[in-house]
């Protein structure tokens, strides 16, 4: 095993808090990462594979905080870092989020959420 291998810390889903889950997921980048996963075989997605449109130093730490939340496992393979989505494991804990996460389409990475406009409270209607 090598120092690389050696540094990477693996939280177990049983470990990780609702806070932590939610956390993990509420990032576009990260939601991407976790869309790519779900739709590959285990091990077969290597870190620089993914079309993520921040620096190597940002995606090193989306991928850490995914490994905290329980929600990637992550192996070298001579140069390369291959990747897991710990579905099973994480869905033990946190049954439907995951189903929820993948199921919400694809945002613009750092573009704002829009929400619908509302009337505002005892404002009269336009006539």
């Amino acid at each position: 095993m090598s120092a690389r291998t050696r540094s990477l810390t693996h939280a177990h889903p049983s470990e990780v808090s609702l806070q932590e889950a939610l956390v993990a997921v509420a990032d576009p980048i990260r939601r991407a990462i976790l869309s790519d996963l779900a739709g590959k075989p285990d091990w077969t997605c290597a870190c620089g594979t993914f079309d993520l449109p921040v620096t190597k130093a940002t995606r090193s730490h989306h991928f850490t905080v995914l490994r905290a939340a329980g929600l990637i496992e992550q192996r070298d393979e001579g140069s390369r870092r291959l990747n897991r989505l710990r579905r099973p494991e994480f869905d033990r804990r946190f049954p439907g989020l995951l189903d929820l996460v993948l199921a919400e389409p694809p945002a613009t990475a750092g573009a704002p959420a829009t929400a619908e406009p509302t009337a505002s409270a005892g404002a009269p209607e336009a006539g």
